[in-house]
């Protein structure tokens, strides 16, 4: 008998075609209200869910009794209670490894569009106010040559300092939970404390996950410790950073720019004094925003799923401790 699946998010035909064929699905085509209380209507029956962006706490869960497994289509599982989920023996599984490249790419868009100022300036040609040659007043500053200063040394990290240190020979310093010397070894990477590193880098880039450990690691005192010239980039998770404070450092100017894909909460507050910061490139969390990136995490969470609904162990599980539940 084909197990039931609740899908809270549209996938392409060819995989939605696939799992047909391995199980009965319910698609949630919407996370509004209507859509939510589809989803609890669907619970009771649910073996397997996969989806994103959606908060799976305890109180949603303990209406789906005979579920196995849930296949988040991201990296971050912030958005699900672990333990409670492995005291239940549901598995988690999670996309890695697909979206490194794309959302290194779009932390390298970031550094370049900051340091350049790309949005404010073609903001200022839309407006018909290039009228003169550019002076100091609209000058940017060099990439290539400059300290680049990773915090999370994960896979996304390394393709961040890959394309720092052979694109544009940036000296590559990071901090990370311990040394990574296979990573020094490539890319002649230095590590350092965390105030060393706030200190010493002229782009201070966030490629680390949000934990209990990592929430609001960055705050007003780790703003002071960096310089007026330094860049801030953060492809992480908004909460990662106390974004009063960094309001503040921009405001005052106590660091020059910051290039964000993500923030405390998303979408954006349309009343964020970010909207309206010169020195800020804000972008709708696209880090894994492209075509062909979007459809490998899918399909990699639909094998993720079918793999554990199978009674097999999926390549990406989360929690291993419910493997062994």
């Amino acid at each position: 008998m084909k197990k039931h699946v609740v899908l809270y998010k549209k996938l392409s035909a060819p995989l939605m075609a696939r799992l047909h064929e391995q199980a009965n699905v319910t698609l949630i085509e919407s996370l509004d209200e209507g859509g939510l209380a589809q989803l609890r209507d669907a619970l009771p029956s649910a073996q397997g869910l996969l989806g994103a962006s959606l908060r799976l706490d305890a109180k949603l869960l303990d209406l789906a009794p005979h579920l196995e497994a849930v296949a988040s289509v991201s990296v971050g599982v912030d958005n699900y209670d672990i333990d409670y989920l492995t005291q239940r023996g549901i598995l988690l599984s999670n996309t890695p490894d697909v979206l490194t490249e794309t959302t290194a790419d779009t932390g390298f868009a970031l550094i370049l569009a900051t340091a350049r100022r790309l949005v404010e300036l073609t903001n200022m040609v839309r407006a018909g106010n290039w009228n003169q040659n550019i002076g100091p007043l609209h000058f940017g500053s060099d990439v290539h040559g400059k300290t680049l200063g990773i915090i999370g040394m994960g896979r996304i990290g390394e393709a961040l300092a890959q394309r720092g240190h052979f694109g544009f020979g940036m000296p590559v310093i990071y901090h990370s939970h311990s040394p990574k010397p296979l990573v020094e070894q490539r890319f002649g990477a230095q590590y350092r404390s965390l105030p060393q590193l706030l200190e010493q880098a002229d782009f201070v880039c966030l490629t680390l996950p949000l934990t209990a450990e990592t929430q609001g690691l960055i705050g007003a005192k780790e703003f002071a410790l960096m310089g007026p010239k330094t860049i801030f980039i953060n492809i992480s998770r908004g909460k990662v950073v106390d974004e009063a404070a960094l309001i503040d450092a921009l405001q005052q100017r106590t660091i020059r720019a910051a290039g964000l894909d993500v923030f405390e909460r998303e979408p954006l507050n349309h009343d964020s004094p970010l909207l309206h910061l010169n020195n800020v490139v804000a972008t709708p969390h696209i880090g894994s925003a492209t075509h062909e990136t979007r459809e490998a995490m899918a399909r990699c969470a639909v094998d993720n799923l079918l793999t554990a609904l199978a009674g097999e162990r999926p390549k990406n599980l989360v929690n291993e401790a419910a493997w062994k539940h």
